[in-house]
């Protein structure tokens, strides 16, 4: 399944529907539910994936700055989130990035009024993908994982850089 602008309806994507849909800040929507925490799982330059090459409008073997993150609320870790952020053009970007620690890059994005955020495209993720097992293991499923995970990507825009943000629900967060 590719990553899709218009979200299909059925009956295993409704309880994220929600979610998956919301143009607004998925930290404010966390923070709202709870107390939130942000734990960095990895940050530095890394291959992009082919799709996010292509969405970035970068080549395919070209590093850029992967940040991944599990957003945890109460405690309960219910998103990974996976951002990416070409090398080139460097700029204001790239700098943030770098000094962002435990805070959440949804916060930067939408306290910034230059950022303009694109289309928010959403894709069943399955064992194929590569953001599967790292999701599954960020959110602490290791027993009886699902057979997939629903996720949301959007691209970020601020001048001339852009970051494409990956958000990959936990099925915990509708049970939350």
């Amino acid at each position: 399944m590719a990553w899709r602008a218009k979200l299909l309806r059925s009956a295993e994507n409704t309880p994220f529907r929600p979610w998956l849909r919301d143009r607004g800040s998925l930290t404010a929507a966390l923070q709202a539910r709870g107390q939130f925490v942000v734990w960095v799982l990895r940050q530095g330059l890394a291959m992009p994936t082919s799709d996010e090459a292509i969405a970035l409008g970068i080549k395919r073997d070209q590093l850029a700055w992967v940040r991944e993150v599990a957003l945890l609320c109460d405690g309960e870790p219910l998103v990974f989130a996976h951002s990416v952020l070409p090398r080139r053009p460097r700029g204001s970007m790239t700098r943030w990035l770098a000094r962002l620690g435990k805070r959440s890059l949804g916060a930067l994005l939408f306290a910034h009024p230059g950022f303009e955020r694109g289309a928010i495209h959403s894709k069943r993720l399955d064992h194929r993908h590569p953001l599967f097992l790292p999701a599954l293991a960020a959110m602490g499923i290791s027993a009886s994982p699902p057979k997939h995970l629903w996720a949301r990507r959007s691209r970020f825009a601020f001048g001339a850089q852009s970051v494409l943000v990956t958000e990959v629900f936990a099925p915990a967060l509708i049970c939350a």
